[in-house]
């Protein structure tokens, strides 16, 4: 349990897996965006608001927030706060991989899965690739059996100096305040950052 600014950079580099049927699918988190908790206008917790759809925002840090945008591009978010306290970040884009090991305890780089820079490069998309939908809603990432997040192999550790930052994406309606605040992270000079 960290606050959403501190976790949104600490989560550059790490490993997606993803279980499907027998199958392990894995990305690198290259992108992402803190939403701090209630006094973060952006946020669907803006002044403790409490509701059906972002009753994960308020679970202590592991849990998935998932939810829908224009009816049809689910967003993946991961709760960061204590019990109670509504803080998270999205997961914006990622960078497919390989060489998972048998257990998909851990993943390495290796050859992309895919040469399309643009399959996973935005929140809804690596939802559609990760093959995510609502049914995620609350899972523990740190405890799920079909979705969980590790690091990477130790040699490719990200460096010191590697992550960039500026404002969030689609936030307009928060005011100029909050449109600017550079609480969205990147992997300097990755090629599947998402295009404003």
């Amino acid at each position: 349990m960290q606050p959403s600014l501190t976790v949104a950079k600490q989560l550059l580099g790490k490993i997606i897996v993803r279980k499907v049927g027998q199958r392990l699918i894995a990305g690198k988190i290259v992108e992402t965006e803190a939403y701090p908790g209630p006094y973060d206008k952006a946020s669907h917790a803006f002044q403790m608001k409490r509701t059906k759809r972002n009753e994960a925002e308020y679970r202590e840090g592991g849990y998935i927030y998932i939810y829908l945008v224009y009816g049809m591009y689910w967003q993946l978010n991961i709760s960061t706060g204590k019990e109670g306290y509504p803080e998270c970040v999205l997961i914006r884009a990622l960078e497919p991989i390989s060489n998972l090991s048998a257990k998909g305890g851990s993943a390495s780089g290796g050859k992309n899965q895919i040469s399309n820079l643009k399959t996973t490069n935005g929140p809804g998309k690596l939802c559609k690739w990760l093959k995510l939908d609502k049914s995620f809603y609350g899972e523990d990432v740190t405890k799920s059996k079909r979705i969980w997040i590790t690091n990477p192999d130790p040699k490719q550790v990200l460096a010191r100096g590697k992550v960039a930052s500026g404002p969030r994406i689609g936030i307009d309606y928060a005011g100029p305040k909050w449109a600017k605040k550079p609480w969205r992270f990147w992997i300097k000079n990755s090629g599947f950052v998402s295009a404003k």
